[in-house]
């Protein structure tokens, strides 16, 4: 099986189809090896989705990365409660 790297996948993501294959490999990689994930199910993964976004400034900080000033949060709102009505 071919694991894939998901902090470089992150590096090459440009475009809504980039993005739609990340999550698309996500779900593939929790299919496939649940084992490996902190959070297999849903309420563990969104529990976990809202603590690291709460925290996230840490991550930047601890990476000596930048920490993004652009992001649109209304945007990914709009894909999370898509998904929950989506078919």
């Amino acid at each position: 099986m071919n694991k894939v790297n998901f902090e470089e996948s992150i590096k090459h993501i440009e475009s809504r189809d980039d993005f739609v294959g990340f999550v698309r490999a996500l779900k593939n990689d929790l299919l496939l090896d649940p084992e490996s994930w902190e959070n297999p199910t849903l309420e563990e993964f969104l529990e976990a989705l809202s603590s690291w976004t709460e925290d996230m400034d840490g991550y930047y900080k601890n990476n000596n990365l930048p920490m993004p000033t652009d992001i649109p949060w209304s945007r990914f709102a709009e894909i999370l409660l898509a998904s929950k009505y989506y078919e």
